[in-house]
């Protein structure tokens, strides 16, 4: 990265207390330690434009305020091959993310542009059968839960690790 491009912007999803506590606890049990760099998260936009960061957080906030703190169900575990995520649905959310893209939509990279799988990985890049069986421990215990999103955080990458940039709230949130 050269001073005229600096690093991307990552948006994720925020979650109450109790929810990160779960998620990310489950993250720093099964993920590899070395490579875990970064809290549990759910991944909105992976490259959002870091030379707009005034811009991005204006965008976003103005987008967010009218939305009520969405519902968001976290309905099953999808093995990744060589890793479990929780899968996340929300109809609320997902209109949120369009409008974003839209806004964004001539600097988005093709991964931002492709489907969104919304979903919280708690573990990657282990080995197919390590991966296979926590996804079978982790499905025999599984009950679908919901919780109630206070709204997004904005990231900086920084190559491994992320730098918060900016909390935004949904709705009239504080």
């Amino acid at each position: 990265m050269t001073p005229r491009d600096p690093a991307p912007l990552i948006l994720t999803l925020g979650f109450d207390e109790a929810t990160f506590a779960r998620f990310d606890g489950e993250r720093r049990r099964h993920f590899p330690e070395a490579l875990n760099h970064i809290p549990a998260h759910a991944t909105l936009f992976h490259h959002l434009p870091g030379e707009e960061e005034r811009g991005v957080i204006e965008t976003v906030t103005a987008l967010a305020r009218p939305v009520p703190r969405p519902e968001v169900a976290v309905t099953g575990l999808r093995f990744t091959g060589r890793g479990v995520a929780y899968v996340l649905e929300s109809e609320p959310l997902a209109q949120f993310r369009g409008r974003i893209a839209k806004s964004f939509e001539t600097s988005l990279t093709a991964q931002d542009r492709q489907g969104w799988r919304p979903h919280v990985t708690v573990q990657n890049k282990v080995r197919p059968e390590q991966a296979r069986a926590l996804h079978a421990d982790l499905q025999a215990a599984f009950a679908p839960f919901r919780f109630t999103s206070p709204g997004v955080l904005l990231w900086r990458y920084l190559g491994g690790p992320w730098e918060k940039v900016a909390r935004i709230h949904f709705g009239d949130g504080g």
